[in-house]
């Protein structure tokens, strides 16, 4: 991956009137086109084109497929092509059935819209395949206040840049498991579940 994960800018920072010239950080933001290949005769289809932060980007892809429901496990994905920096291509198995409902999109999602391009409303509607068998869990507060700090912690780009979102993973104690930042917060969740999708972490 040759695009960074931010970018320096010459910018005008405006105070109390006065303007002055200076450099600055700024989160990058680039198109990801997502290629599929599927089905025993390897029929190939652009599943969706979304804006991110360039890094992860086979997390995100898989991630992205797996809340769509178009994969059920990483065990689906035969393989992942970085094709170029902004093109990746996810071969499945041929055994994985694709429901032609699942990859109808109109290509493009922005950063900040993780349900652009579909095609209707029914097509929001996500079927959830992971059920916690084990007994409900409590939290007590006094811990839940202390992740989004113990997330700034980690968050590089963001303190270089001061605009850029994160999803984390934590276990019962606090600790912090997984971290991924992007320019689109349904990006970085889709990374974050890509890369515990990939890791046997999930559920």
């Amino acid at each position: 991956m040759s695009i960074p994960l931010v970018t320096e800018m010459s910018i005008h920072r405006v105070s109390a009137g006065k303007t002055t010239d200076m450099k600055d950080l700024l989160a990058t933001e680039e198109p990801l086109e997502i290629r599929l290949v599927y089905g025993k005769e390897k029929r190939k289809t652009n599943l969706a084109v979304t804006m991110r932060t360039p890094g992860n980007d086979e997390e995100l892809a898989i991630g992205f497929m797996y809340a769509e429901g178009i994969i059920k496990s990483s065990n689906e994905v035969l393989s992942f092509e970085q094709i170029d920096d902004n093109i990746v291509q996810i071969t499945l198995d041929e055994h994985v059935d694709v429901a032609e409902k699942k990859i109808e999109r109109n290509f493009y999602t922005t950063s900040s819209c993780g349900v652009c391009g579909k095609a209707s409303i029914d097509a929001i509607k996500t079927e959830c395949n992971i059920y916690d068998k084990e007994k409900p869990f409590t939290l007590p507060a006094s811990l839940i206040h202390t992740l989004p700090d113990k997330l700034g912690q980690v968050q590089s780009a963001f303190q270089d840049t001061g605009g850029i979102h994160a999803a984390a993973l934590f276990n019962l104690t606090g600790d912090l498991l997984l971290v991924r930042e992007d320019v689109g917060r349904h990006n970085a969740l889709d990374k974050l579940v890509g890369a515990a999708i990939k890791s046997g972490s999930l559920p």
